[in-house]
Order: structure tokens, then C-alpha cells, then sequence
């Protein structure tokens, strides 16, 4: 398969990443970035400043079996408007490049459990809004809603404030992982999930959290 994955620096995209590169099923590995030079050796590199502007780069996402779409704000201390302009309007964005692109490709999405537009939280209102429209697109759509996201050893979040709460929870999603696989998963298993979902013939619409953690083997 050949993967494009958004989001790669983030706490869910280095595992989805780590997971595209572990596998024999890829033989294409690419990363949709605004500004280069992260990339591990070997996964190239698309560049774009202000994933709003994917039209600009529409040739160059061309050629993809399926896009894994990780990129998003955290959802604890980002304001409503920043957050529905990273949430909505730049994954809305880079979907209608890809969909022009790649009319027979898949666009996977990283959601939120619970996640639904008529949600009174403010995160999970806009994934659900930002699920629906993906819906409207001529193409093949999965809706990944995780629920906690436990980071694998060598990966993690670049945001201070959220670094001692992995550093103290992480044991504890891991055993929840295992216990409850409803609840937690890791940023890892999203990644094999994401690689089964795409090699399916007819993947479902939308996948909850225990199915994550089935589909990833763990």
C-alpha cells in the first residue's frame, strides 16, 4: 500500500507512523507536514505550510492508497475558534485535495470517543462535525474514535502541559488497554488498525475503541 499520513509529530501520528513503517504491507510512506526536515529517513516529505491551502498541493497527494489523518489541537486549553479551524476547517481542507486526488483512495480519520455534533463538550462536538462533512465526500471515509490514546515507548506529546499527565497515567492505560479495551488504546495500535481498515474490501464507516484495539492485535 501507499500511505500518506497528517499529523506525524503528534502524540497519535508517531505511533501511527512507527506502525507504517513496521509493516510489509507499505511500500510507499509519505508525510504531509508544515515544515520539512522531520521526517525519519526513508518517509518523504509534502510540505505544506497551512494545511487550509491543500489545494495548492493537490498534484503532489496523488498516488496514495489511503490517507491517515492524525493532526489536530488538544483538546484541553486550545479556544473554541483555533481549535474548529485545526479540527474542522484544515482536516475539511487536506479531505477535498485528497478526494480530488485520490477518487478511489480512503481517508481515515483519528476522531474521539463519543464524539457527535450534537455533543455538549466542545472537543466532541466539533470531531462530530468534522466526521459528518467527511461523510459528503465522494470517497471512502473511516471514523477512528479511540479513547484514551497511551503513548508507546520513544513517542509522545510536544505539549508541556500534557506531558506529566502521560508520564502519570500511562501505566494505567495500559492496564485499562488490556482490561477494557472500550476505554484506551495506544497510538500505536491506531496505526495497525489504520493499516488493516485500509486493506479491507469494505471497511466500516466508523470504528469505537475496543475495535481499534482487535484490529491492531493487542
Amino acid at each position: 500500500m501507499k500511505i500518506l499520513v497528517t499529523g506525524a509529530t503528534g502524540l497519535v501520528g508517531q505511533g501511527v507512523l512507527r506502525a507504517c513503517q513496521a509493516s510489509a504491507a507499505v511500500e510507499r510512506l509519505a508525510v504531509l507536514v508544515r515544515k520539512g526536515g522531520d521526517a525519519p529517513a526513508g518517509v518523504e516529505e509534502i510540505v505544506l505550510p497551512d494545511f487550509e491551502h491543500a489545494a495548492d498541493v493537490a498534484s503532489l497527494l496523488a498516488g496514495f492508497d489511503a490517507c491517515f489523518y492524525c493532526a489536530g489541537a488538544p483538546p484541553v486549553g486550545t479556544p473554541e475558534p483555533e481549535y474548529r479551524k485545526v479540527t474542522l476547517d484544515a482536516t475539511l481542507a487536506v479531505a477535498q485535495a485528497w478526494a480530488g486526488a485520490n477518487p478511489e483512495g480512503r481517508f481515515l480519520y483519528v476522531s474521539g470517543a463519543y464524539a457527535g455534533p450534537d455533543s455538549h463538550m466542545m472537543p466532541l462536538r466539533i470531531k462530530g462535525e468534522t466526521e459528518h462533512a467527511l461523510t459528503q465526500l465522494p470517497i471512502t471515509t473511516v471514523m477512528l474514535r479511540p479513547g484514551g490514546v497511551r503513548p508507546v515507548e520513544g513517542t509522545g506529546t510536544r505539549h508541556g502541559a500534557l506531558k506529566p499527565l502521560y508520564a502519570l497515567g500511562g501505566p494505567m492505560m495500559k492496564l485499562a488497554q488490556k482490561l477494557t479495551p472500550g476505554m484506551a488504546t495506544s497510538n500505536e495500535a491506531i496505526g495497525r488498525a489504520m493499516l488493516a481498515l485500509a486493506a479491507m474490501p469494505t471497511p466500516p464507516a466508523v470504528v469505537e475503541c475496543a475495535e481499534i484495539n482487535t484490529l491492531a492485535g493487542s
